[in-house]
């Protein structure tokens, strides 16, 4: 039963989207930002980012296409077992793809891409020899986002995340490579 209610759900969320018209000149586009936000974890304090994603409007109100990027997350100073560390920045850069809703042709909307992060940058986690593992190589990307649009820009709070499990912990410091943010994108029109 649960099943069948989350199937309808479904239907009428794609259904919906179908009856609100996007611009039918605006049916493949570019899409270029930039984020920015703050860590969710211990071993970094910010990050800002680029984004460069092609989407096509599979419906006039769903959206599918392919996402990558660049963003930084900038290390910060903590404090294991007494001994302070320098933690590491380092990079992600995702291949992902791309999934909208817009329920109007222009207001709100949603969406997520999901997909895999690339972890680059130092090598190690931390710069302090006794406090060091070798930073992960990357893992699940998730970007869940809510925003606005219109015919030109999207503005949106996110939230984005690369799952690493338990690689790159340095003593009680796990590895975080996640972040809430704001950003904005432009819209590059290709045509039909």
């Amino acid at each position: 039963m649960k099943s069948l209610k989350q199937a309808i759900l479904a239907i009428g969320v794609l259904a919906g989207g179908m009856t609100f018209a996007q611009n039918s000149d605006m049916n493949n586009m570019l899409k270029v930002g930039v984020n920015g936000g703050v860590s969710t974890g211990g071993n970094t304090s910010a990050n800002v980012g680029l984004d460069v994603s092609y989407q096509n409007l599979v419906t006039p109100g769903f959206g599918l296409g392919i996402a990558t990027g660049y963003n930084h997350f900038f290390g910060k100073s903590a404090t294991i077992n007494n001994v302070k560390v320098d933690n590491n920045d380092f990079g992600v850069v995702p291949v992902a793809a791309l999934f909208r809703i817009y329920p109007q042709q222009y207001g709100f909307y949603l969406g997520a891409d999901l997909g895999y992060g690339f972890i680059v940058g130092d090598d190690n986690v931390t710069d302090n020899a006794a406090y060091n593992a070798k930073r992960p190589d990357g893992g699940f990307y998730l970007k869940p986002e809510i925003g606005y649009h219109n015919k030109d820009w999207n503005f949106f709070a996110h939230y984005t995340k690369v799952f690493t499990g338990d690689k790159g912990q340095v003593a009680d410091q796990k590895f975080n490579a996640g972040s809430v943010g704001v950003g904005v994108s432009y819209n590059i029109p290709l045509g039909n």
